[in-house]
């Protein structure tokens, strides 16, 4: 009897502990705010508020930290590569809103309500691929534009590196990045969300990543977390990405619970390395088994820095190969311009040239007529042909006949007048006569 009463009494201390301590539970969907991300990054870092964003987030690592770059990796998803970060708090700043760089205070996070699997720009070319995280303001449609390129926030990685879980080691040296961005193109690859009506900037494709690095590229499926944190376990991702709740109102009401003066804000050159590889919360031994290594292949990459430093002289001397190649490639065509410039210069010279003898044949041709006209007019003029002489014998002749009949027929007449002037006389003589 006594036993079943301690049992009894155990059952309700248990179950007034559950009801006096009640766990926290966080809404995956609905109205969730901004709330959410200034409670649970508060730890990791200082919240402040800027004349351009409002409030901001900077995290409390050191100065070598770059967002999509430091701690992490990239698996492929349904939604295209995600970063899995190894910082406990990555499931927020890699997931939603944007990064920006301010020269004092290093890199902060912009909040927003849109989860990605990444909010990076891609590029390749030239046997490389490369990534940037997104500034505010940055739409994916922006991204794609060549206007939007800042050298240093470039990371880049050998085509066949790309994908590794151990990405850290294989980053191309950024002084590089001016000339491998130059020879490379933005990957406009998309996935468009219907459940969540967003798009997401997928990145390379995996046929291409598998068919230059030569390995499988399996497929991780995600899973909604019901709480803050990720968790990579067997091909799965558990991630707490909630739906937001868009009415500003709500945005408004909710704020930080501490709000450091942005004047009191570390510069980053004094902040240490805090919540780093010591936090991982990603169960990097259960990878797929295809991107695992194991500790003791770790330990051999670890003590074989001289490899390392092999691999990176190689990889410089492929570039200054490049660069020479570039070089080469850009005199080459600058010869071929000039010689195209001069040949160009030399047709239209001797084009010139003949259109002024074209000229002068026709103007020699038009004066040797001319020449030939006026001595033909002088001839005719100075010792007429002999038609002409025949014309005016033959005109002087036809005055001559015209001449000699017009005097005989004056004669005629004159006779005429004579003679009845003489009939008149006699008639008027015989008339007197018969008168007397």
């Amino acid at each position: 009897m006594k036993i079943h009463f301690k049992v009894a009494l155990l059952l309700l201390v248990l179950a007034g502990s559950n009801l006096a301590i009640p766990s926290a539970v966080f809404a995956q969907q609905g109205n969730v705010n901004f709330q959410v991300f200034y409670d649970q990054l508060s730890p990791y870092g200082e919240w402040t508020s800027n004349s351009d964003y409002g409030y901001i987030w900077i995290p409390d690592v050191g100065p070598e930290f770059s967002p999509y770059s430091t701690n992490g990796s990239w698996i492929m998803t349904d939604y295209g590569w995600t970063w899995v970060s190894d910082y406990p708090w990555g499931w927020a700043p890699f997931h939603y809103g944007r990064w920006d760089y301010d020269n004092n205070y290093g890199w902060f996070w912009v909040p927003d309500n849109e989860w990605g699997p990444s909010w990076v720009t891609w590029r390749r070319g030239n046997g490389y691929y490369g990534w940037a995280p997104m500034r505010p303001g940055i739409s994916v449609s922006m991204s794609f534009g060549n206007g939007y390129d800042n050298i240093d926030h470039w990371n880049f990685v050998r085509d066949r590196d790309f994908g590794r879980p151990n990405q850290g080691r294989y980053y191309v040296n950024r002084r590089d990045n001016d000339m491998i961005i130059r020879s490379s193109s933005v990957i406009i690859n998309t996935y468009n969300d219907n459940n969540r009506n967003v798009t997401y900037i997928s990145g390379p494709g995996r046929e291409d990543v598998q068919r230059y690095s030569g390995r499988r590229i399996s497929n991780v499926t995600i899973h909604d977390n019901d709480r803050p944190g990720q968790n990579l376990s067997r091909n799965q991702l558990e991630i707490y990405r909630p739906q937001f709740d868009r009415n500003n109102d709500a945005r408004q009401r909710s704020a930080p619970s501490k709000v450091l003066d942005i004047k009191d804000v570390r510069p980053v050159s004094e902040r240490n390395s805090g919540n780093r590889r010591n936090d991982v919360h990603v169960n990097q031994q259960q990878l797929p088994a295809e991107n695992r290594k194991t500790d003791q292949t770790r330990a051999v990459q670890r003590e074989q820095p001289a490899d390392n430093r092999r691999n990176d002289q190689q990889r410089q001397k492929e570039l200054q190969i490049q660069q020479q190649q570039q070089v080469q490639q850009q005199a080459q065509q600058q010869q071929i311009q000039q010689k195209q410039q001069t040949e160009s210069s030399r047709l239209d010279q001797q084009k010139q040239k003949d259109q002024q003898q074209q000229q002068q044949q026709v103007q020699q041709q038009q004066q040797q007529q001319q020449q030939q006209k006026q001595e033909t007019e002088t001839s005719k003029q100075d010792q007429p042909p002999q038609s002409q002489k025949q014309s005016l014998q033959q005109n002087t002749q036809r005055k001559q006949e015209v001449s000699g009949s017009a005097r005989s027929k004056r004669l005629e007449r004159q006779q005429n007048r004579a003679n009845s002037a003489d009939k008149k006389v006699k008639k008027d003589d015989k008339s007197n006569q018969e008168k007397r």
